[in-house]
């Protein structure tokens, strides 16, 4: 069963991979994807903002979870994203796959970006020189969900 956390709090990636494998032997690939905040468009980014529904998140991020943990043999997942004021370098979320194989672990991290991407229920508020702006979601990040379905 994967781990899931939203939290305010960051996060130590090192320790989370750590905990992941424990004393499981039968893992042998480990994948991780950190997502850090920045500023694309050169705009003087202040701070990002993340909103979300808590139980709302909560059942759709372990719905990803069980999707990727149905689709490949995981020996562990977990999934970290925060919310609340960030800043640029700050890190965002966090993504472990753990598997008998790297083919595996590869592909159920890079899935369940994808998918935290386009349907994980967060709102991002950037703050650009005391201009606040929603940001949109991508064309390629749905794009990118979609091939999933192939």
């Amino acid at each position: 069963m994967a781990k899931i956390s939203v939290q305010t709090e960051d996060f130590d990636v090192a320790l989370e991979s750590r905990q992941i494998q424990g004393d499981n032997h039968e893992i042998g690939a480990i994948v991780s994807f950190t997502g850090l905040v920045r500023d694309i468009h050169g705009s003087n980014l202040k701070s990002m903002t993340l909103e979300h529904y808590p139980a709302m998140t909560k059942l759709e991020l372990e719905r990803i979870a069980a999707e990727a943990e149905k689709r490949w043999p995981l020996e562990g997942l977990s999934i970290i994203h925060r919310y609340g004021e960030l800043f640029p370098g700050d890190q965002i979320v966090m993504v472990i796959a753990a598997s008998a194989h790297r083919d595996a672990a590869f592909q159920s991290a890079s899935f369940v970006m994808d998918f935290l991407k386009t349907r994980a229920p967060f709102w991002k508020k950037e703050d650009c020189d005391g201009e606040n702006e929603w940001v949109e979601a991508k064309d390629s990040d749905e794009d990118a969900t979609k091939s999933w379905d192939s």
